[in-house]
C-alpha cells in the first residue's frame, strides 16, 4: 500500500483580533524549546505571517488523520504563547500587509518577482503519495492532469481577499496562479523529458532552483514520491483526509493504467487551465468542466466521476467506506469557501469568521 504524507501551511492570527501577525519565528522559537522535540515538524513560510507542518509518511488514513489534528493542536499550542491562533485558511478574509521573510531565497524573490513575491500570502496543503520510481511518477503526472481541478474545488477554502468577497471559492488559486511557473502542464511522456523539461525551466534564469517548479502536481526533489499541490488548506481536518484518500486512489488508478499500457488523456494545457479556473470560481457550488468530457457537468456529478474512477483502488486499500462518509458529509456542509461565507452571512462580521475558523481548525 501507498504511504501518504500531508504538509499544512496555516494562517497565524492575532487571538484578540483575528489579524495575520507575523510571528512564525517567535512561534518556531516556542516549538524549539518545547521538551516534546517536535520542532522539526513545523517550518517557517514565504510570509511570517505563516506556519508550516509536515506528517510522517502513513498507509493508514485514521493514523493520518490523527497526526494531522495533533499537529494542528500543537501550532495552536505553540502559538498561544504570543498570543496568536492558528487558522486553517487559504487566504486572510481580514486585510493584511505581509512580511516577508528575511532569508536569503525569500530576498531573491523580492528582488526578481516583486509585487507577486509581496502579495503571495496564501496558505495550500501538499499531498505526497509514494511512487516506485521517476517513471512511475512521471505516468501518474501525465494521467491525473485532467482530475486535479476537482480536488481544487473540493479543497477551495479561500472566497475573501483584503477584507472583500473575491467572487471565488478559492482565490488562492489565482494568486498562486501569478508564479510564471504554476499551475498545469503538458504530457511528459518520460522521465527523462520531465527532468528535461526542469532543467530547461531553471536554464532559463527565470528560477531559482528545482524548489520554484510550482507544477500543480510534480515530483516531489526530497522524497519518493509525487507531491500534488493544487489544494488549498482545508478547514476541515477530514476534509484534508478525504483529499489524501482519493488522491492516493487516483496514483494507484493511473500507475495501474501506465502498466496496463493505457494512454494518458491529451488534453491541453489550454483546456486544463480553463478547468481550473473553473474550480476555483465555482468549487462545489454550481458547475464543473467534466475531467473525461472537457464540458461544464454539475459540481457534484464531476465529483461523484472522481470517486467512481478511483473508486476499485479505494476497494483495494480498504479506504471505500471511510471516504464515501467524508465525501457525503462534505457535499452536505460545503467545503470551506461555503462555510466562510455562511459565517459571514449569519454574523456579518469577517472578524467573525476568522474567529469561528481558528475554532473549526481544532474541531
Amino acid at each position: 500500500m501507498r504511504s501518504v504524507g500531508v504538509e499544512e501551511e496555516l494562517l497565524l492570527v492575532d487571538r484578540e483580533n483575528g489579524e495575520p501577525r507575523a510571528l512564525s519565528h517567535a512561534v518556531l522559537a516556542a516549538a524549539s524549546r518545547d521538551p516534546r522535540g517536535n520542532e522539526e515538524v513545523f517550518e517557517s513560510e514565504l510570509q511570517r505571517q505563516q506556519l508550516e507542518f509536515a506528517t510522517s509518511p502513513r498507509t493508514d488514513m485514521g493514523d493520518l488523520a490523527e497526526e494531522i489534528r495533533r499537529w494542528r493542536a500543537e501550532a495552536a499550542r505553540h502559538a498561544e504563547g504570543v498570543d496568536a491562533s492558528v487558522a486553517a485558511l487559504a487566504t486572510s478574509p481580514l486585510e493584511v500587509s505581509p512580511t516577508l521573510g528575511t532569508d536569503e531565497r525569500h530576498l531573491w524573490l523580492q528582488e526578481h518577482f516583486g509585487l507577486t513575491t509581496q502579495e503571495q500570502l496564501t496558505c495550500g496543503c501538499h499531498v505526497h503519495v509514494s511512487v516506485e520510481s521517476d517513471e512511475e511518477g512521471v505516468a501518474v503526472l501525465d494521467r491525473i492532469r485532467p482530475w486535479l481541478p476537482v480536488v481544487l474545488a473540493l479543497s477551495a477554502n479561500s472566497p475573501f481577499w483584503q477584507g472583500d468577497d473575491s467572487g471565488y471559492a478559492s482565490y488562492r488559486n489565482r494568486v498562486w496562479g501569478r508564479w510564471p511557473s504554476a499551475g498545469p502542464v503538458e504530457v511528459f511522456g518520460s522521465a527523462d523529458r520531465y527532468h528535461q523539461q526542469v532543467a530547461d525551466m531553471i536554464a532559463s534564469g527565470a528560477l531559482l532552483d528545482e524548489g520554484m517548479v510550482y507544477f500543480d502536481a510534480r515530483l516531489s526533489k526530497a522524497y519518493p514520491t509525487v507531491e500534488i499541490r493544487v489544494a488549498d488548506v482545508c478547514l476541515d481536518a477530514s476534509t484534508t483526509v478525504l483529499l489524501a484518500t482519493l488522491l492516493r486512489g487516483l496514483v494507484d488508478t493511473a500507475a495501474r493504467e501506465w502498466r496496463d499500457g493505457v494512454p494518458p488523456t491529451r488534453h491541453g494545457v489550454a483546456l486544463l487551465r480553463l478547468a481550473t479556473w473553473r474550480a476555483a470560481r465555482s468549487g462545489l457550488e454550481g458547475e464543473l468542466i467534466h475531467p473525461e468530457t472537457m464540458r461544464p457537468a454539475p459540481a457534484e456529478a464531476v465529483v461523484r466521476a472522481l470517486f467512481d474512477h478511483v473508486r476499485a483502488a479505494l476497494d483495494e486499500n480498504g479506504d471505500t467506506v471511510g471516504a464515501q462518509k467524508a465525501l457525503a458529509e462534505l457535499l452536505d456542509g460545503g467545503n470551506g469557501a461555503r462555510v466562510q461565507r455562511q459565517i459571514l452571512h449569519r454574523t456579518g462580521s469577517l472578524r467573525s469568521v476568522v474567529a469561528e475558523c481558528v475554532r473549526l481548525t481544532l474541531e
